[in-house]
């Protein structure tokens, strides 16, 4: 994604961020997730045009405690949503160190900029945060909490890139446009990251399924539902570290 249209959705998400009414935020908070979409299925179909356009690499994204691992979730599902593939790093005890992001350039741009501002949502929410049963530890409810606020942001991601994928059919199809269609560029643009993903981390292992004891996930999943997507301006600072 260009800087130009980073900068376009950043002005959108700012007015959101201090609109007067609920209503006034949610509409401009819809429109950018709707540019952010769009400008992927665009990225795609320009990449297609011009395969030196929009390359496939990798960025490396530190991640700290506490709650690293639930960090690291995060990132990693908003990654599999925007049409990258993840690798966590320094995974023990609970804890991971960091995340290689590994696929196109511009979802890889995507993938920071909502990252970012979820992580700083997430973070004025979870610093607050009790288990309303007593005797529960506080550490399990906020790990379980944000789980949940994964699961709910990398479903509204994914809803958002199809219902953009069908928007921009439906567009093409009007046009009588009579280049590939956009499910088949979205398909070759798959493959040709599963591909490279495939050579570059031959011997990658499976990770193990999530164990988690808190009760906090379907509150999590309520906050993810209300989250901005890409809410906050995004500073190239590092988001804060979540409270212990």
């Amino acid at each position: 994604m260009g800087a130009d249209k980073l900068d376009t959705i950043r002005k959108l998400l700012a007015k959101a961020d201090g609109a007067a009414t609920v209503q006034e935020a949610d509409a401009y908070t819809a429109k950018a997730v709707q540019l952010m979409a769009r400008h992927g299925i665009d990225d795609a179909l320009l990449g297609a045009a011009d395969p030196g356009h929009d390359e496939i690499g990798a960025t490396r994204i530190a991640v700290d405690d506490p709650y690293s691992a639930g960090k690291a979730r995060l990132l990693g599902w908003v990654g599999h949503a925007l049409g990258c593939r993840c690798v966590l790093h320094g995974v023990g005890g609970g804890r991971v160190t960091g995340v290689t992001v590994f696929g196109h350039a511009s979802d890889r741009a995507r993938v920071e900029v909502l990252h970012t501002s979820l992580l700083l949502q997430a973070t004025a929410q979870l610093v607050r945060l009790r288990p309303p049963r007593t005797g529960e530890s506080v550490a399990a409810y906020r790990r379980s909490w944000l789980h949940g606020f994964a699961v709910e942001v990398h479903r509204r991601i994914t809803a958002a890139r199809e219902q953009a994928r069908h928007d921009a059919e439906h567009d093409a199809a009007g046009r009588g446009d009579p280049g590939p269609s956009v499910a088949l560029v979205l398909a070759d643009r798959h493959d040709r990251v599963e591909r490279a993903w495939a050579e570059a981390f031959p011997d990658l292992g499976r990770a193990r399924r999530t164990v988690l004891s808190g009760s906090g996930l379907h509150a999590g999943m309520r906050a993810g539902a209300r989250a901005d997507l890409g809410h906050h301006r995004v500073a190239p600072a590092r988001a804060p570290a979540l409270g212990r």
